[in-house]
């Protein structure tokens, strides 16, 4: 039971991270500065993907004692899933604030000229007990504001869609391996394919939209009040493929059960 709440934890805490990316990004179109703001993207990132490195030893480890153990892990994959919405709905709520602390990162990050030298120069104790200034709280007269005009239906369901294969992927095969115990190795291989096409599909479909229409943002011909709510919209959206994601689990791993003895 341990090993499951320290999974969630990681779980919330890459959903959050990823997230909360586009709070960077919209502090990179409001000071002008997008490509340090994709730096400090790298940098969220690479905490997500340290996070998701050691989950999956801990996800792994729960297949293996369901196996040993024989019950059906299902319930807690879905807890996994559900720690995921959690974690994407928290960056939606810190979406306001981490715009403010994003544009002061930003300006430290000019400033000092690389990353280390950033860390090394802003970040204090005294910098810290400062950060209660830049908190934000989502207020009514802002969420009245919020209009999905503009923003494309088509790359909301595509980002959705994406989402929901990305957070249930990896599950789904590790569930798969419990279904199919003799083509194990296979089924634990497929993951990377799974992955690949879901990162595929959102570099492809997804990823160049938003860059156009942040790029419109940079020239002027949209308002920042917009690429706020495209954002914001994008956000909902990741929430809405984590809720997805629960309808997928079981059926995927199914799916991915059935076609191992394919590839034999």
């Amino acid at each position: 039971m341990d090993a499951l709440w320290l999974i969630c934890l990681l779980t919330f805490i890459i959903h959050t991270t990823e997230t909360l990316t586009y709070g960077i990004r919209f502090a990179g179109v409001q000071t002008g500065r997008i490509a340090v703001a994709m730096s400090l993207v790298g940098i969220v990132l690479l905490l997500s993907r340290t996070s998701n490195l050691i989950q999956g030893p801990f996800t792994g480890g729960l297949m293996d004692q369901a196996a040993i153990e024989h019950f059906d892990p299902s319930t807690q994959l879905h807890v996994i899933i559900a720690s995921s919405s959690l974690g994407t709905l928290a960056a939606i709520v810190l979406f306001p604030t981490f715009v403010q602390i994003s544009k002061r990162m930003i300006s430290h990050l000019e400033i000092a000229g690389s990353i280390p030298q950033m860390i090394r120069t802003a970040v204090s104790v005294e910098t810290i007990r400062r950060v209660h200034h830049h908190v934000r709280i989502p207020s009514w007269q802002a969420i009245s504001r919020f209009r999905i005009k503009g923003v494309p239906k088509r790359l909301l369901l595509l980002n959705a869609l994406g989402t929901a294969i990305y957070t249930s992927s990896v599950l789904s095969v590790l569930y798969a391996t419990l279904l199919a115990p003799d083509y194990k190795a296979t089924v634990s291989m497929s993951s990377g394919l799974i992955n690949g096409f879901a990162t595929i599909f959102m570099t492809i479909l997804v990823d160049p939209q938003i860059a156009l229409l942040t790029e419109k943002a940079m020239q002027g011909k949209t308002t920042h009040q917009s690429i706020r709510d495209m954002y914001l919209w994008l956000m909902i959206s990741r929430f809405i493929g984590t809720i997805l994601a629960q309808f997928l689990l079981i059926p995927s791993a199914y799916w991915v059960a059935w076609l191992s003895p394919l590839f034999h």
